[in-house]
């Protein structure tokens, strides 16, 4: 697959500089270069592309600005943020974006959200757009991204909600388990406990009965609150899963 992308940043250095990184990449194959919002807006209007790759602080129309713009494209381009600012993460994850990469930009991290755009595109190809979702994570002073898709079990830690991934990796989100629970019911997510919250998916045995409710995963055995019974067994015992 080969991408058709649109670059953004009022700084002519940082975007002749992107643009070359993008031009030694095989996947990408038509650059638009934007010095602004309202210049990417206009580029937008005529040009379709598959991603756009964006500053954050432009004056004007910020990235933001332009990423919720994006959203009332009949066909929305993956979102990429190219930025020197650390604090934008998690509006990053607000605005759908596919990756947050810090500048200096590093050739290796640019091809991942390369990587990141294509398995996006390849998702919605495939009907599987939900799982295409991704959180942005802090790992030291750089931001990786997860995908929802990878998220077999959550945990609350306060304010923070603690995600476990199928490779058995766990990342710490500043997110309350209560707006993930809201955003990802449709994705197959079942709150199971005030602090649990599990993939149908990912889910081998259920016991209901008995004195310690719990749902069963490969890795982990999960309490299930007497409150949840009723929304548990709903959700999760069907005779198709045996």
């Amino acid at each position: 697959m080969i991408l058709d992308v649109l670059i953004a940043d009022d700084e002519p250095p940082a975007l002749a500089e992107l643009a070359g990184f993008l031009q030694s990449d095989a996947r990408i194959g038509a650059i638009h270069q934007a010095a602004s919002g309202a210049d990417a807006l206009r580029l937008l209007s005529t040009a379709a592309v598959d991603a756009v790759f964006l500053d954050i602080h432009m004056p004007g129309i910020s990235g933001f600005d332009l990423a919720r713009a994006l959203e009332r494209f009949a066909q929305r381009p993956a979102v990429v943020f190219v930025t020197a600012d650390e604090a934008g993460a998690l509006e990053a994850f607000e605005v759908r974006a596919v990756d947050y990469v810090l500048k200096p930009i590093r050739p290796e991290r640019l091809r991942r959200a390369i990587d990141r755009v294509l398995a996006e595109r390849r998702g919605m190809e495939a009907g599987d757009e939900e799982d295409a979702e991704t959180i942005p994570v802090p790992v030291g002073q750089t931001v990786r991204l997860v995908r929802r898709g990878d998220v077999r079990w959550v945990k609350a830690e306060g304010d923070y909600s603690r995600m476990w991934t199928a490779s058995g990796d766990s990342h710490l989100v500043r997110m309350p388990i209560s707006e993930l629970e809201e955003r990802w019911a449709a994705a197959g997510f079942v709150r199971i406990h005030r602090s649990y919250l599990v993939h149908i998916d990912a889910v081998t045995e259920v016991r209901l009965s008995g004195s310690t409710p719990a749902v069963v995963l490969a890795e982990v055995e999960l309490p299930v609150s007497r409150r949840l019974i009723p929304a548990v067994r709903s959700r999760l015992v069907r005779t198709d899963r045996r």
